[in-house]
């Protein structure tokens, strides 16, 4: 804290931004590089390599447009390939328009299309976790990301002709990039099971149109039938969570609990302890109910004991003075 109290002493709003979104940025420093080089061995320029940068802004999706560019795909296998590949923004913007319902259309446009996985991922932490988090801070880190995803992606492109890369490991590093996605989205049987089914259709596919088209057609297939089965299951179960393909499925401590589950058993634990409150406070009024009633049973024995005491006392006057 003393640290960065000198640092920014004056609180500046953009440094504290800066200072929270710095190792995102200096994480997308060598894999821009990286991306530069490749989509210079593709056939772009500097210039297209920073428009690409610019409006593309997804290293997955640069990634592959390098590797189709390589393998001389037609266009359209390219812009289908990104459009589905890109399509999961419309999911992720859709967990953040409840922090963006007071802005203008303008702003949220503009942050739109300056998000990508790494930021949304560090402003849905901050959103979740820190009240003072505000769209403009949000947009700040999408800024910082985007300048320093574009600066390494031109610094690529311009040592691109005086660096060599064996463009065999693209394929690799590809596979390697979806195998990672797959495994981080699998989270239950359904998951893992149209992952499945999506392999073995996109291989079909694929031997029957010979271009990447094929993995177009199994994809659409596979959502299709994934959403047929969970619908099915929801409407037939009473219990849909708990049903065999529906359960989730082990995973590392590191990734086993997003934020969202954390919130969701947050909201249990406090569920919890509003019952207990509530269940003690009822079991006090109910002892300070019986309280009074025992008491009144109390004083009424002791009524009645008293009053039997009288009775005799005057029987017993009344037999004395019998006898006098």
């Amino acid at each position: 804290m003393a640290k960065a109290q000198q640092i920014n002493p004056e609180g500046a709003r953009w440094l504290q931004v800066l200072g929270v979104s710095m190792p995102l940025c200096l994480s997308y420093v060598p894999i821009g590089v990286a991306c530069g080089i490749l989509l210079h061995a593709a056939g772009m320029n500097f210039l297209l390599t920073f428009l690409v940068s610019v409006m593309v802004f997804s290293g997955g999706a640069q990634f592959i447009l390098a590797s189709l560019l390589m393998l001389d795909a037609p266009i359209s296998s390219i812009f289908m390939t990104l459009f589905f590949l890109e399509l999961r923004y419309a999911l992720l913007g859709s967990s953040l328009s409840k922090y963006m319902q007071n802005e203008s259309q303008r702003f949220v446009w503009l942050f739109s299309v300056s998000m990508n996985d790494e930021n949304y991922a560090v402003n849905y932490l901050k959103f979740a976790t820190d009240k003072n988090w505000t769209p403009k801070d949000a947009l700040m880190v999408e800024h910082y990301s985007l300048l320093s995803w574009a600066g390494g992606n031109m610094v690529g492109g311009l040592i691109g002709s005086a660096v060599h890369i064996d463009l065999e490991i693209v394929d690799f590093a590809l596979t390697a990039l979806f195998l990672y996605m797959i495994v981080m989205q699998v989270r239950n049987h359904l998951s893992l099971l149209i992952s499945l089914v999506s392999a073995v259709l996109a291989v079909i596919f694929l031997s029957l149109t010979k271009s990447t088209l094929g993995i177009i057609i199994a994809t659409l297939i596979a959502s299709f039938i994934g959403f047929m089965i969970e619908n099915t299951v929801r409407q037939r179960s009473d219990h849909p969570d708990d049903a065999w393909i529906m359960r989730k499925l082990f995973r590392p401590a590191s990734s086993r609990d997003t934020i969202s589950d954390r919130q969701e058993k947050d909201r249990e634990a406090e569920v919890k302890a509003e019952l207990k409150a509530e269940l003690k406070d009822s079991l006090k009024k109910d002892a300070a109910e019986s309280d009074p009633a025992k008491k009144d049973a109390d004083q009424d024995a002791t009524n009645e004991d008293s009053e039997s005491e009288t009775v005799a006392a005057k029987q017993e006057s009344k037999k004395s003075s019998g006898d006098k």
